[in-house]
């Protein structure tokens, strides 16, 4: 996310905190090149152009320009106009004091609308709602399977209907549904088109004037960058937008559409999909993003991921396993699995300040699919005890889990040295274990 970007920026700011002493000029320049990388980055032009006008205006006065630091003034000055352009804050999906709330997915066909009603349903569902999914879109052949499909996955019900062709009919039966079986928060997924025609537009606003939701969701694909923000001022001219999910985040190395969709529509991004995966869906938090962008990482999203991830008592259980000695590859292997659950690894390390900086940082997940395989292939007395692995059962081990013994032996070397580490831990009085190994 963002990594094209990313760099580019890094590049420019590194240049000027490297400098004890700034001058106008050298502002000036390192202008013209974040331009150039925001314009390179699809960011609307004018949205750029509103954007250097408040840095250079702020950068160029006596306060930064005199200050001791005048490198890092311009980082932060960088920093908090991305949070501005990006919303400032998070801002939550306004839920009804009277249920069911009902929400309007609307959006072009491939923008991932489908998938993502599936995603906020169980994104709701696992905060204790009764979300209840509807399928809206009658248009699409296959809208109705994928959604019941996706219903099924996270034990969220659908409501459908495969002879009436009228969708406001069908979201008002769902509402009624809604009520009948106590559901709170009803998720419409209405018709899309590979364009925007004066059907679909009538369509939408029949349903949106009936049903009258709580709130209307644009779904955006981020990967199309400034068609995604001509598209949402579009839909929110002719249908009216209360809020923005922009979807295929994690594939978008430039950042144009996130960049410029808040500041041309008026209207904040609420949710962003990080992946194809149904629990790959995030709030949207303007300040931990622009960090992420100037490479400062993002340490509190990736707390709140492991949370999700590890258990407190399993993690008090890991901690006392590691001060008896008794951690085992079985618990490595458990270990690494939820670690895998957490998301793309390189997602994760971008989350670690300074790390997307280090060069030649490159992680190969089919690694820890060896690994966890080469674990498997071991009997439980031998993940129990390493010791008794001799070369008859490394080679059986290499054998079933596809690799060579070389890798085995790595594995082992490197669980060895991990036990050493633990040991340090150990012997260190008052020393707090990590609740979260990240191995």
């Amino acid at each position: 996310m963002f990594n094209s970007l990313s760099e580019k920026l890094d590049s420019v700011l590194k240049k000027l905190k490297g400098k004890g002493v700034l001058k106008s000029q050298d502002i000036d320049v390192a202008m013209k090149e974040i331009r150039l990388a925001l314009l390179e980055a699809d960011v609307n032009f004018k949205v750029v152009k509103g954007f250097i006008e408040r840095v250079r205006d702020k950068a160029v006065g006596n306060e930064v320009l005199e200050s001791l630091t005048p490198g890092q003034q311009v980082v932060k000055i960088v920093h908090d106009e991305l949070c501005v352009l990006l919303g400032s804050d998070n801002e939550r999906i306004q839920l009804s004091p009277n249920p069911p709330t009902v929400l309007m997915m609307i959006g072009l066909h491939g923008s991932g609308k489908t998938t993502t009603a599936a995603k906020l349903a169980r994104h709701y569902r696992a905060q204790g709602r009764r979300p209840l999914l509807v399928a809206a879109d009658l248009q699409r052949p296959a809208a109705i399977d994928q959604l019941i499909t996706l219903g099924k996955q996270i034990d969220v019900p659908v409501f459908f209907s495969r002879e009436e062709k009228n969708p406001v009919v069908v979201c008002s039966n769902a509402v009624s549904e809604a009520k009948r079986e106590a559901r709170d928060l009803l998720i419409l997924d209405t018709a899309g088109r590979l364009h925007i025609d004066d059907a679909l537009m009538t369509e939408l606003k029949e349903v949106k004037d009936t049903i009258r939701p709580r709130e209307t969701l644009f779904v955006a694909d981020a990967m199309t960058g400034q068609d995604a923000v001509n598209i949402a001022k579009a839909f929110s001219e002719k249908i009216g937008i209360d809020g923005i999910i922009l979807t295929k985040m994690d594939g978008d190395a430039r950042g144009g559409a996130a960049l410029s969709i808040r500041e041309v529509t008026g209207k904040p991004i609420k949710f962003i999909g990080m992946g194809e995966k149904i629990d790959m869906l995030e709030p949207f938090y303007p300040q931990r993003v622009a960090s992420r962008i100037l490479g400062m990482g993002d340490v509190l999203s990736f707390i709140e991921k492991a949370q999700q991830s590890f258990d407190e008592h399993e993690a008090e259980s890991l901690k006392s396993k590691i001060l008896g000695d008794g951690f085992t590859l079985d618990d490595l292997k458990e270990q690494l699995r939820k670690i895998r659950s957490m998301g793309p690894i390189e997602n994760l390390l971008s989350m670690i300040p300074g790390v997307n900086k280090l060069k030649g940082v490159n992680v190969d997940e089919k690694q820890f699919v060896k690994i966890e395989a080469i674990i498997s292939s071991m009997t439980k007395k031998e993940r129990n005890n390493p010791q008794i692995l001799n070369g008859s059962r490394k080679v059986r081990i290499a054998t079933g889990s596809g690799t060579d013994v070389s890798e085995v032996n790595r594995l082992l070397k490197q669980y060895k040295d991990m036990k050493k580490m633990m040991k340090m831990f150990k012997g260190k009085k008052g020393l707090r274990l990590p609740n979260i190994l990240p191995f």
